[in-house]
This record gives structure tokens, sequence and C-alpha cells, in this order.
């Protein structure tokens, strides 16, 4: 398997990197406010919602810190091929490539 990080210039990673840990923060604090018990039973069902997708944003954004602190960011984890660079741009956390992602979703 070969590691995605050496195909993408330093420049972009680590403006990545800068922008997944600024997301990360900025999900932690939603989550944290989320969170927050307000009292309200009505809004209960609908913040329940909210903590799931903000919780699985997290898992999303720390997986890809992890593959990019590991230098494995960018590799397809079922092919071991590298993700193009455009998919990546559009899903930063993006973990396989088109074809093994179209299987997987099967």
């Amino acid at each position: 398997m070969s590691t995605g990080t050496g195909i993408y210039d330093q420049q972009w990673l680590t403006e990545l990197q800068v922008t997944l840990t600024d997301e990360f923060k900025a999900q932690t604090a939603r989550l944290t406010q989320l969170t927050a018990d307000t009292g309200d039973p009505a809004e209960a069902h609908t913040n329940a919602a909210m903590i799931a997708a903000t919780r699985q944003s997290l898992d999303q954004i720390s997986g890809a810190l992890r593959r990019l602190s590991t230098g494995s960011y960018g590799s397809c984890e079922k092919c071991g091929t590298a993700i193009p660079r455009e998919r990546l741009e559009i899903l930063p956390h993006a973990r396989f490539c088109v074809p093994c992602q179209q299987r997987q979703n099967r």
C-alpha cells in the first residue's frame, strides 16, 4: 500500500491540517453547546439528531487528522490507490477512492 500524502504538495497538506484542526475545534464547541441541558423536552429529538451528526463530523475530522499525521492521508483504505486531490478537496475526510466507495455503498 502506498502512502497517499507523498503525492500531494506539502503546502496544501499543511493548510488542510490547519483547516481540519479549526473545524474540529468549532465542532467540539458546537457539541458542548448542544449537550448543554436546555430543559425543553420538545427539542430533545432535534438535539439528539444534531448531537449525532456533530459526533460523526468529529469522528471524520479526527480520522483525517490522524491519517495526515501518519502519512496515510489520501490512500484508499480498501485498495491503497491514491484518492484524487479533487475528491479530497470536496470531501477532506474521504477514506476510499470512488470505485471502492461505490462498492461499499451497495
